[in-house]
């Protein structure tokens, strides 16, 4: 399927679709159908799970989740943009549909705190023993964690 009829059949299917360039897609979804419409885009031969990353807004007071899939046959790559609440962190597991997710999520959960639904090893794979803030978030307080952590600057550093 090209681009554009893909396109088309995205917008038929209720989803905010646009070319960002040749062979690159991307396509913002309700946090509601977005499992419904990577099944579907699975289904018709997106069957790579690239990635998945965490974006804080926090201006808007949003978390964005976004999936990267890839068609090999298509040669088209699609970033997936799904927006939760920062009240709520929490999305929908997609691990039924593509077992690598369980990895992304679970650093996607440490990084950010976004609760992954379903998902049953959301356990930190690099910041053992973490009490603080997920450091990714805009409201983590780099200079504040580096200062406790290993002496102010004006202190000469490394307490």
């Amino acid at each position: 399927m090209k681009i554009t009829n893909l396109i088309k059949t995205l917008h038929s299917r209720g989803l905010n679709a646009e070319k960002i360039c040749e062979g690159q897609i991307k396509v913002s979804v309700s946090k509601d159908s977005f499992v419904n419409d990577l099944h579907f885009l699975q289904s018709i031969g997106y069957e790579h799970l690239a990635n998945i990353n965490g974006v804080d807004y926090i201006n808007e007071n949003e978390f964005e989740v976004v999936y990267q899939i890839y068609s090999y046959s298509e040669k088209i790559h699609i970033i997936f943009k799904v927006r939760i609440p920062r009240e709520e962190p929490v999305i929908q597991s997609i691990v039924d549909l593509w077992e690598q997710a369980q990895f992304y999520e679970q650093e996607v959960h440490e990084f950010y705190g976004i609760y992954f639904e379903g998902n049953k090893d959301l356990s930190h794979l690099f910041l053992e023993n973490w009490n603080d803030l997920p450091p990714l978030r805009k409201d983590f307080n780099t200079e504040q964690f580096s200062e406790e952590l290993f002496g102010s600057k004006r202190n000469g550093g490394n307490k």
